[in-house]
């Protein structure tokens, strides 16, 4: 067993779509038109046959007070790892990105947190490799 999808939930698909390429840097995988909204999904440059991260509407009715707890609370929706959480921090301020935590080492992680503009936190992560 292997994870091949995982979903985040956007306000806005084709805000989100630009946020998490021209952004985030990942590429567009899947478009497919579903009447008023898309399967949609984007993976990593790094692992373009990796895990694909499904731009999920978010308009069940249980998803938009679900998200704004999340955010209320200052907790992530996800995580996306990073090679320097610092340099990524500093790349994505230029590009206008807000952050609602600051890089904060916790032993040997080192991580951020930022708004995606659809909705969610989401935290990115370095992890010494082995």
């Amino acid at each position: 067993m292997r994870i091949s999808l995982t979903s985040v939930l956007v306000d806005d698909q084709e805000k989100a779509l630009r946020f998490y390429t021209d952004v985030l840097g990942f590429v567009k995988r899947t478009e497919v038109p579903l009447g008023e909204h898309r399967w949609l999904t984007v993976v990593s440059p790094e692992a373009p046959d990796g895990v694909e991260l499904v731009l999920e509407p978010d308009e069940h009715p249980a998803a938009r007070p679900f998200k704004a707890a999340l955010v209320a609370d200052g907790i992530p929706y996800t995580a996306f790892t990073v090679a320097d959480v610092h340099a990524e921090t500093e790349r994505l301020k230029a590009l206008g990105v807000r952050f609602t935590q600051e890089p904060l080492a916790m032993g040997p992680v080192t991580t951020a947190v930022l708004d995606d503009t659809c909705g969610n936190l989401i935290q990115i992560a370095s992890v010494p490799t082995a």
